[in-house]
Parts: C-alpha cells; sequence; structure tokens
C-alpha cells in the first residue's frame, strides 16, 4: 500500500489539483506536493455552440463492428479555407478506405438521415446497418444504387421489428424512386432467404388515426371494421394501406369527426381514388362491420355514396 499524498507542515489540509500544470499544491503554504499527474477523468469535450454541461461529445467516434478497422481509424475532416496539400491527404485516404468500407460508410450516412427524418429510434437504425452489411457480404445487389440498398433495408428492418413504414413514406425520405426500392427490396429478400410477417392494416392504424388527430373510438371502430371486412373477404386484392384508409373514412363519416378521402390518403400515401373505391366495397356491409356499441353520428344509411 503507498502512504497517502500530503503536505508535510499541513497534513490535515486538502491538496489543490493544478489541472494545467499537472500539480497538486498544498493551499496553505503553496508547496507543491506532486507533479506530472495524470487526469484519470472522462475524455468527454464539449464543441457544441451552447454553453451545457449536458453535451458529453467524445473526441472520437465509438468503435464500429460494421467496419473492417473497428472504425478506429482517423478521418481528416477538411473545413473551409483548407490549402491544396490538407485536400490532397484527405482525397489519398478516402480512396484507402476498401470499396466495402466506402459502401457501408456511405449506406450508414444515408440510413442515420432517413431515420431522423421520419423519427425512427436508433435500435430500428441499427437494424437496417447490420441488414446492409449482410447484402453488401453477399454480393447480391453489387452494381445496384447504394442509396436505394440502403432505404430497402429500412424498410425491412422497419417491417422486423414492428413498426412497419410503407414504401411511398421511405421514398419521400430518399432521392431514389419508389420501383427502384422496391426492387432492391425482393432482391433482399430472395437473397438473404428472410421471412417477415404480412403486413395487416391495423399495424397502420393507430399511426395514421393518431396523426389525423381521431379519438381512439373512431380508431377502435376503424381497426374492427378492416379486421371484419378481410374476415369477410370484402376487400380481396386490396393493399393493407387501402383498406385501413377506407375503413378510417367510413369510421369517420359515421362520427362527428369527419374527415374527406384525401385527407386520409395524404396521410396514408394512398391515392384518394382507391381510398373512394375499397369504400364503396365496404359500404353495402357497414351495418356487419362496425362495432354493436358505436354511437352513430350519421346513421349508415345516411352516409356518404362515394
Amino acid at each position: 500500500m503507498s502512504a497517502p499524498v500530503q503536505c508535510p507542515t499541513h497534513p490535515d489540509v486538502h491538496l489543490i489539483e493544478d489541472h494545467r500544470a499537472g500539480d497538486l499544491v498544498c493551499p496553505q503554504c503553496g508547496l507543491v506536493v506532486g507533479d506530472r499527474l495524470v487526469d484519470v477523468g472522462t475524455e468527454w469535450r464539449s464543441f457544441s455552440n451552447e454553453r451545457s454541461s449536458n453535451d458529453p461529445s467524445r473526441v472520437g467516434a465509438p468503435e464500429n463492428p460494421l467496419l473492417s478497422g473497428g472504425d478506429l481509424s482517423t478521418t481528416m475532416a477538411i473545413g473551409f479555407g483548407a490549402s491544396d496539400s490538407d485536400n490532397s491527404l484527405a482525397n489519398a485516404q478516402r480512396k484507402s478506405m476498401n470499396n466495402t468500407d466506402r459502401q457501408m460508410t456511405q449506406a450508414m450516412g444515408v440510413i442515420r438521415d432517413m431515420s431522423a427524418r421520419i423519427n425512427l429510434p436508433k435500435n430500428i437504425e441499427d437494424n437496417a446497418a447490420r441488414i446492409f452489411k449482410d447484402v453488401l457480404d453477399s454480393k447480391a445487389l453489387r452494381g445496384k444504387n447504394n442509396e436505394a440498398q440502403a432505404a430497402a433495408c429500412l424498410y425491412i428492418a422497419c417491417r422486423k421489428d414492428g413498426v412497419p413504414r410503407t414504401f411511398k413514406e421511405i421514398c419521400a425520405v430518399s432521392h431514389v424512386s419508389k420501383k427502384e426500392i422496391g426492387r432492391c427490396f425482393k432482391l433482399i429478400i430472395k437473397s438473404l432467404e428472410t421471412n417477415l410477417e404480412q403486413i395487416t392494416s391495423a399495424d397502420f392504424m393507430s399511426r395514421f388515426c393518431a396523426n389525423l388527430g381521431l379519438a381512439n373510438s373512431i380508431q377502435s371502430a376503424a381497426t374492427r371494421i378492416a379486421k371484419r371486412a378481410v374476415d369477410m373477404d370484402l376487400v380481396a386484392g386490396r393493399s393493407p394501406i387501402s383498406i385501413a384508409a377506407a375503413a378510417i373514412y367510413l369510421a369517420s363519416q359515421a362520427s362527428s369527426d369527419k374527415r374527406t378521402a384525401k385527407d386520409i390518403g395524404d396521410i396514408a400515401g394512398a391515392a384518394e381514388v382507391t381510398i373512394k373505391q375499397t369504400y364503396k366495397l365496404l359500404l353495402p356491409k357497414a351495418s356487419e362491420l362496425f362495432p354493436e356499441d358505436y354511437r352513430f353520428v350519421t346513421p349508415i344509411d345516411q352516409l356518404p355514396t362515394s
């Protein structure tokens, strides 16, 4: 056991650390009791414009197992006014990265940006990046657009985590077409032999109703309408999104809080005409679709026919 460090003249005084000089000083007599001290505190440093103690910006990025070097290498960040030699060094560094790491880094950036724009949690973002890594290792989509692959991986990650998003929602936050994302999605499912649970209208109902500001009673009725319509085989060939949108339209029209097919279509990403066509399939059986205790404001026989 090493002896405690203390001032020989004032042993009971609490010593002060001079972090800049690395010295341990006695506040009574000024004696430097210890020097060349090592700071064993955390390595957090804040480079934020806001003076906040709650900004633990790390000195470097955390280890990333998806990259070949674990992302423990140093990356040159060239800012405005950099010299030609600095730019040349940065370009040389980017060129020195292997193609897989370069694609992986780009895809992680795309997935991160898309996730932020549609408020997806970090675990889904990480799952999408792992799926992309598996796709890269399989080489099944070599030559395909990198961003389309990343978007398809994010779509799959949402499905796997039980919070599905529509192709239109993913397409809206990317720079590639819905057709291209769909093509990559099919190739990924085939190459990775991934099984996804089938999407139902109930997967979208709570989110659509919340975004429309509808009450829980309307959401419950719409969920029941959609489920009964599928069970009764009234909407064969219709997508779960179209069924959910039409069920919401029917339930809202029978309530005091009515929504137009266009309003619902803007939230659900479905065409107004598609919603109305599906609604016409539901209307003849409306009395069997609504919950028995539903409080009608507009009776079924007075609901719009289109």
